[in-house]
């Protein structure tokens, strides 16, 4: 007899529906006695149900830092044996740090100005884990007096203790001296690029766990909780897919259109099929090829450019994912209760800016880098599993945003440099950049 396999994200929504079911089941049967509840929340069956929830947070808080220890390092190396040309190199990463600052600010702004979301109930533990953002930290030099604070310290220290801001500013400290010190087929490359392979087999066999954890959290939830979790959920999905329509749609065509004169017709009748491959994928890395050739043929982009923009995009250029992160943050946050202070908003905002560049181009890739900004934060770990019901679905929207980030600044810096070459005077050192 044949078996039937359903992939993580099915498991994900069973797992989730599963336990929403069995919480309600749980509530109709015991009614509203306080007393029947309370010796169901300290019963020895409940006590091994939010065990799988129990291992695996731990196993995920085991690993993170190492994640994002190597997964930074390697990206950095990555990205410095494709920058062959350091003047192309400076423009692809300013218009990449621009489009991802609009794509948060967006995210952010939007979130900050509609409603609060109702929280799951009025006292959930954060836990002594999590360290939370001094509410104190309000001005401009506290929280740069925090920033600095919090980044600088010895990053053994740091993994130890869970201070991702601090492995974060380490590895690319070490990801750029790595960088300047080895060639490029040096033996520590190779080195890095085996760790990162390891911790992420890792990360994918305690992924194995999460329809567990799923139930355990959801069933949790649902059963302390005042019974909105679904709604809002749906209602959390609604926004993120408008928000990354709007920046998809309006907001990158009317950049590619204000610095290359393209409309937004021609531009999506070019560069329709790398779309729709990271659609149909979810994964940046799969586009790649297909986005390569779209830019190269339809869009009239030098290969000199393209073989080194979009690359350098596959890895850093994550608008739909930092739009997603900073609005899943705000979610979160006040979901669970976090009172997000003037340092809790920088921090999102930067770490939502650092954890893209970091995050993977495959599917469900932005899940590594969330955990970076919740926990940098203040917010509960295990506020993500949330996520994880409707995150594969939303990935797919995010991944065709990114790919179409990556093509439009192509196309810009294709038309900057063309510029260049037509500038009287310009030959030489238009000469310089291509050699």
């Amino acid at each position: 007899m044949r078996k039937i396999r359903f992939s993580l994200p099915v498991q994900l929504l069973i797992s989730a529906l599963l336990a929403w079911c069995g919480a309600q089941l749980t509530l109709l049967l015991i009614g509203d006695d306080v007393a029947s509840k309370a010796n169901l929340l300290s019963s020895g069956y409940y006590q091994t149900l939010m065990l799988g929830k129990t291992i695996y947070l731990g196993l995920l808080k085991m690993v993170v830092g190492l994640m994002v220890l190597f997964s930074l390092v390697e990206g950095i190396t990555n990205i410095g044996s494709t920058l062959r040309l350091k003047a192309l190199g400076g423009r692809t990463l300013a218009f990449y740090s621009f489009t991802t600052l609009i794509a948060i600010s967006l995210g952010l702004g939007t979130s900050l100005a509609l409603p609060a979301w109702e929280p799951l109930s009025q006292n959930i533990p954060i836990g002594h884990d999590v360290k939370l953002i001094d509410e104190q930290a309000s001005g401009g030099a506290a929280i740069l007096a925090n920033l600095v604070k919090m980044a600088l310290v010895n990053p053994f220290a740091a993994i130890a203790d869970g201070n991702l801001l601090s492995i974060v500013v380490f590895s690319f400290m070490a990801g750029i001296a790595i960088l300047l010190s080895v060639p490029s087929k040096h033996p520590l490359l190779t080195v890095i690029s085996g760790l990162n392979k390891s911790v992420n087999t890792m990360i994918r066999g305690i992924v194995k766990l999460s329809p567990i954890a799923i139930f355990a959290i959801v069933f949790d939830i649902s059963l302390t909780s005042n019974g909105s979790l679904i709604q809002q959920l749906a209602l959390f999905a609604l926004l993120v897919f408008a928000l990354t329509m709007v920046h998809g749609l309006i907001v990158l065509p009317a950049i590619a259109k204000v610095m290359t004169g393209i409309s937004p017709k021609t531009l999506f009748k070019a560069i329709s099929a790398p779309l729709a491959m990271a659609f149909a994928t979810s994964s940046s890395a799969a586009a790649l090829p297909l986005a390569k050739q779209s830019a190269e043929e339809n869009l009239d982009v030098s290969p000199e450019v393209s073989s080194m923009v979009l690359p350098l995009g596959s890895v850093m250029n994550m608008d739909g994912t930092a739009l997603f992160e900073g609005v899943a943050a705000i979610f979160l946050a006040q979901l669970f209760g976090v009172d997000l202070t003037t340092t809790g908003l920088v921090m999102i905002f930067i770490m939502a800016m650092v954890s893209s560049v970091g995050a993977p181009g495959m599917p469900s890739g932005s899940m590594s880098g969330m955990q970076l900004v919740l926990l940098a934060a203040g917010i509960p770990l295990e506020a993500i599993a949330i996520l994880l019901v409707i995150e594969r679905p939303l990935d797919t929207f995010r991944t065709a945003v990114n790919v179409e980030g990556d093509l439009i600044a192509t196309l810009v810096i294709d038309r900057w440099q063309k510029k260049q070459l037509a500038i009287p005077g310009t030959e030489q050192s238009a000469e310089l950049l291509v050699s």
